[in-house]
Parts: structure tokens; C-alpha cells; sequence
């Protein structure tokens, strides 16, 4: 009585799950719900089913089916993919478990399950998840390639318009000396331009097919594995069937660069949240990436920064979640490794999305020089004067010590610097000729910084040119 009341509780396996046949006990209906994937590694039913079709053609090549056989199921699955297209498939809870099985299930619906059932043959479920999110992650990464492309476009395009602009540059948050403009763009452009490489990198060593690896131990029927990762776009092989199925460093790869980016992301939407702000007012965001205030008519909000900022915690979380959840799995394919897909599919769309955001930001942007200039104090100039004292051949410690007592005594006579009067400066050191005023010029500050990878104009220009050929893959 007792067995008849367990049985009652569950059902047993659905004759089209491809485990079925070991089961004859009931499943708990929650865990039918907890252990299908199909709503969300449905997203991958493009690739699963390009996938089954070189499948398919490599066992026909290898006599396992006849050619009527293979154009069968080409021709269905052509039908299953109008269906996922269109939005028209009807996914069966409890008995689609996952992409592959609603797949194979409907395709059998349409030419018969005798020719369908072949499909699968010497070919595993841990093969096929692994291969579908490489097709489809190696597809994604490389839109979001080109979107990064054209945050640089953008980086470049206004580092070049922009160029005479000078405003303070900061450390600790503290105005420190002037700088272009042009220049704090290119040092975050710069960043993202080596993200751009380190993407480009992550992207080949997702291109590897894991497809013939079977459930760890290999295929059994000698398929040409090589000829379903050239038909399916693959530049080489995973070589170990085990490691085939099993290695989810691709993604964890993946994220960990998404995780990098984001935190270029993040910090340069800080810079930009800041300097919208009214004390310092040195950009206006354009309406499209602002909102306001529910109850202050005057706010105009930056939460498209904000949300930028925001989205790289999430990206980061991804990162770390999944690096905790595989690292003390055994080898080869564990349920856990299920668990690497959802982060994935949110992971690629956040990181997709935030830099569509940041490039819309950018292009739209407004920058107000005269606040900017405005910004800059002759105190940010103290630098130039000890530099001044250096090419006289004082030692730079001395003219260091020199140019803070000019510092002090501006402030004792809450004067700016550059109008204290020549006796003035000549008081604290006789050093000082009459062409020290001009030392008091802004531009002429940031030229003097024409070193490579400095803030004068020639540096700036320089460092457009490189990043247009990191943009360029050189």
C-alpha cells in the first residue's frame, strides 16, 4: 500500500525523454520543474539543430543513415527551425526537458520517430549542450566585438575634434595638473581598445568543438569529427573527450573579460556621473540617456551611468558564481555544469547591452569647455614651476620644496598664483627671471607634456593612431 502511494505522487519519465528507459519510478513533480532547461537553453535552438545536422550527415557519411534518411531529417528540422523562429513551437512541460529533447521530439513528430530515433545515434546530450553554447557564445562575442569597435569609433572621432580642450585632471579626486580632455577619453579608450584585444583572444579558444566526444569517452563509430567542426564553422578541436565535455572555462573565460570590461565601464561612468553633476558641470547628458525626479521638476538624473555602474556588480556576480559552483565538481559532465548556462545567456545581454548604452552616451554627450577652463586653478601649475627651476639646473627636489613655499605664500595672501608679482616670487627664490609668467598658461602646461603617452597635442594625436590600430587588430 505504502509502494502504490509513493507511486502515486509522481510520474514516470516521459517515454521522449532520452533517459527514460532506465526510470520506472515517479518523478516529484517540482523536480521535473527544477531539472528542465528548455526555457532558457532555448536560446540555443538555432545552433542545437545545425548541430544535429552535421551530426547527421557525419553518420551518413559513415553509412549509419542512408541519404533518403539524412534528407529527412535536414528537411524537418528545417521546419523545426521556421517553428522556433516564428515563435510558433509549443513547448511540452515534462516532456521537453531540455533544447535538445524538444528538438528531437518534434522532429519526429514530422518525419517519424524510426528515422528520428537514429538521429541520436553514439551521440550524448553532455556533447551537444557544450556544443550548442560554444556556436551560440562564439556568435554573441562577436557582436559584441563590433559594438566595442564602435565605442572606440566613437572614442577616436571625438579625441580627435575635441583635442584643444583643456580641463583638470584629477588623482584622489583632487585637481592635480590640466590636461586635454581628448586625453581623459583616450585613457579610458585605451582601455577598452586592450579589451578589445583580450575579446579577440577569448574568442578563439571558444571556437573549439567539443562535438564527437560523446558522454566522456569518445565516439564509437569513428565519425569525422573534423568535418562537423568545419561545417559548423569550428577552427579546431577539443582533443580530450573528457575535457570535451566537461570544460566550461570558455565561459567562465567569458565572464571573467565581461567582469574586466565592466569595470572600465564602471569607473569611467563614475568619472562622467561626477563631472554632469552641477559643481562641476564639465559635460550635459542628452535627454535619451537621463531621467528626472518624481517629485524635484529641476533633477536631471545620469542613470544611464548609474545603471552602467550598477549592471557591473551583476557582472561581476556571474563571474564568481559560476567560478564557485564548478570548482569542486569531479571531472567530467555533472548536473552543476547546468547551472552555467543562465549566467551566460544574462552575463553576454548585460555586457551586450551596457555598451551599446556607453557608446549612445558618448555620441550624444555635450561637453562644456568653459566650465572646464573655468575648473583650472594656477595652483595646478606648481608642477610647471619647479619644472621651470629644473632646466636652470636646480635639482628637482629643491625646486619642489621652492614651488610649495610659492604655493604657501599664495595662499598667505589669498592671491592666485599667477598675479603674485615678480618681487613676490623673487622672495622665496632669486632664481626666478621674468619669463616665469609664462609659465602661468594652460596650454602651454599641457604641451609641455609631449612625451609619448602624455596630454599634449602631439601626444594625444599619437595615441589616436594607436588606438585605431588596436581597433584594427594590429
Amino acid at each position: 500500500m505504502a509502494s502504490k502511494q509513493g507511486e502515486s505522487k509522481g510520474s514516470a519519465p516521459g517515454k521522449n525523454m532520452l533517459w527514460g528507459g532506465r526510470f520506472t519510478g515517479g518523478l516529484d513533480p517540482l523536480m521535473v520543474a527544477y531539472n528542465e532547461s528548455i526555457y532558457y537553453d532555448r536560446a540555443f535552438y538555432a545552433q542545437d539543430i545545425a548541430g544535429s545536422i552535421a551530426w547527421a550527415r557525419a553518420n551518413k557519411n559513415r553509412g549509419i543513415l542512408t541519404s533518403d534518411e539524412f534528407s529527412a531529417i535536414e528537411k524537418g528540422f528545417a521546419q523545426v527551425r521556421e517553428e522556433w523562429a516564428t515563435n510558433t513551437f509549443e513547448i511540452k512541460p515534462g516532456v521537453d526537458e531540455d533544447i535538445h529533447t524538444a528538438n528531437e521530439r518534434r522532429l519526429g513528430e514530422i518525419i517519424g520517430t524510426g528515422i528520428a530515433g537514429k538521429l541520436h545515434t553514439g551521440r550524448s546530450r553532455n556533447e551537444q549542450i557544450a556544443t550548442d553554447m560554444r556556436l551560440w557564445l562564439h556568435e554573441e562575442l562577436r557582436k559584441i566585438e563590433g559594438h566595442l569597435a564602435n565605442l572606440l569609433k566613437v572614442v577616436a572621432a571625438r579625441a580627435e575634434q575635441e583635442i584643444e580642450h583643456v580641463m583638470p585632471g584629477y588623482t584622489h579626486l583632487q585637481r592635480a595638473q590640466p590636461i586635454r580632455w581628448s586625453h581623459w577619453m583616450l585613457s579610458y579608450g585605451l582601455a577598452f581598445a586592450t579589451d578589445l584585444q583580450r575579446l579577440r583572444e577569448v574568442v578563439k579558444r571558444v571556437n573549439r568543438s567539443p562535438l564527437g566526444c560523446g558522454a566522456l569517452a569518445g565516439n564509437p563509430f569513428d565519425i569525422d569529427r573534423d568535418a562537423m567542426a568545419k561545417e559548423l564553422g569550428f577552427d579546431e578541436l577539443i582533443y580530450n573527450s573528457m575535457a570535451g565535455v566537461a570544460d566550461r572555462d570558455f565561459v567562465v573565460e567569458t565572464m571573467q573579460w565581461g567582469s574586466t570590461l565592466m569595470l572600465h565601464m564602471s569607473r569611467w561612468a563614475e568619472d562622467l556621473i561626477v563631472y554632469s553633476s552641477a559643481e562641476f558641470g564639465f559635460v550635459k547628458l542628452a535627454d535619451a540617456y537621463s531621467t528626472g525626479s518624481s517629485l524635484m521638476p529641476q533633477k536631471k538624473n545620469p542613470d544611464s551611468l548609474e545603471l552602467l555602474r550598477g549592471k557591473s556588480g551583476r557582472a561581476f556576480g556571474h563571474m564568481a558564481g559560476l567560478m564557485m559552483t564548478i570548482k569542486g565538481i569531479p571531472s567530467t559532465y555533472n548536473k552543476d555544469l547546468q547551472e552555467s548556462v543562465e549566467p551566460l545567456l544574462d552575463h553576454v545581454k548585460t555586457v551586450g547591452d551596457s555598451i551599446q548604452i556607453a557608446t549612445g552616451v558618448l555620441s550624444t554627450l555635450v561637453i562644456q569647455p568653459d566650465k572646464m577652463l573655468a575648473a583650472l586653478t594656477p595652483d595646478m601649475l606648481a608642477t610647471d614651476l619647479a619644472d621651470y627651476l629644473v632646466r636652470k639646473g636646480v635639482p628637482f627636489r629643491e625646486t619642489h620644496h621652492i614651488s610649495g613655499q610659492v604655493v604657501a605664500l599664495a595662499e598667505k595672501e589669498k592671491t592666485p598664483m599667477d598675479q603674485l608679482t615678480f618681487e613676490q616670487l623673487q622672495s622665496v627664490d632669486k632664481r626666478f627671471d621674468k619669463d616665469i609668467e609664462e609659465t602661468f598658461d594652460y596650454q602651454k602646461s599641457v604641451e609641455m607634456r609631449s612625451a609619448k603617452g602624455g596630454t599634449s597635442k602631439s601626444s594625444v594625436e599619437e595615441q589616436v593612431k594607436v588606438l585605431k590600430k588596436m581597433l584594427e587588430g594590429q
